[in-house]
């Protein structure tokens, strides 16, 4: 979904001071995601759990070892926001390193945790589950 990556993201928050800009540079992110195609906007892409409406799909990539791409959209655009913290943790893994990967401890790090309304929490980690589900999919696959 995005170049940016993990450490980049670590690297950003570090250098905004407050929770707002902070805030604001997420809402920023999700303006920057590429548009999930209407056909992939249905049920059995959506990610339940989460208060607004997320698609989320993955792109498994032929390569050695395979890799996993994730592209997902919402109609909230902090949520967006998140897509793209997720994009960032996850897309261009295998299946067993999306796997391996502690979310909660990013999140901390990055004061998700501690700043989101407790229904954007759920909803995040609902799209963390969902990609955790479609990584041991994918490497069911492989």
């Amino acid at each position: 979904m995005q170049d940016l990556t993990i450490d980049e993201l670590y690297e950003e928050f570090e250098d905004l001071p407050d929770w707002d800009e902070r805030c604001d540079y997420l809402i920023d992110l999700g303006f920057n995601l590429p548009e999930l195609p209407a056909e992939a906007k249905i049920e059995e892409n959506r990610v339940h759990g989460c208060q607004s409406n997320v698609w989320l799909v993955a792109d498994i990539k032929n390569s050695t070892p395979p890799t996993v791409e994730f592209l997902a959209n919402s109609d909230a655009v902090i949520v967006n926001g998140l897509i793209a913290v997720i994009a960032a943790l996850y897309s261009g893994k295998t299946p067993q390193e999306i796997i391996a990967i502690d979310a909660q401890d990013v999140f901390k790090k990055l004061g998700l945790e501690r700043h989101l309304s407790p229904q954007r929490r759920n909803g995040l980690y609902s799209m963390v589950q969902r990609v955790r589900e479609l990584a041991v999919q994918a490497e069911a696959q492989s």
